[in-house]
């Protein structure tokens, strides 16, 4: 059986591109000496990712903790993708955030979001898999 293209990495800009298609991934983030990761609906900006939140446990953790990570995935009958970000998370303020105002970013939830934090990446990383839904026993 022919394996080579079972997992395969994904170039940078080939995980950028997924990044554009998508719009929800999940945030890791630092909080009083626990990870917490939660959903979130974001938009690509350049190359950094924006979204919205409300005073809370996100913004207190990006606060104390600038250090984060994103991750989306997709899959379909064939294929499954992963793109993993890490990077650094700050409150967006003046230009930055007008600017910012101008992405399609729109709240999945109708409650108040009125900070905008950016995801600075520092590394982008993605592995894309050939999924075998067949059931087999897992060898050691």
């Amino acid at each position: 059986m022919d394996t080579s293209d079972v997992v395969t990495e994904l170039h940078e800009l080939d995980c950028w591109e997924l990044l554009r298609a998508q719009e929800f991934g999940r945030l890791a983030f630092h909080l009083v000496g626990e990870v917490h990761i939660v959903p979130i609906n974001y938009a690509v900006m350049g190359e950094k990712l924006v979204f919205r939140t409300a005073e809370g446990s996100k913004l207190l953790g990006i606060t104390m903790n600038h250090d984060v990570a994103f991750e989306i995935d997709e899959y379909d009958e064939n294929r499954a993708s992963s793109v993993i970000v890490r990077g650094t998370a700050r409150r967006l303020e003046g230009d930055e955030a007008d600017a910012a105002e101008e992405l399609p970013l729109y709240s999945w939830v109708p409650t108040d979001k009125l900070s905008l934090v950016v995801i600075e990446p520092v590394e982008v990383t993605g592995r894309s898999f050939r999924l075998d839904r067949t059931r087999r026993p897992q060898t050691a």
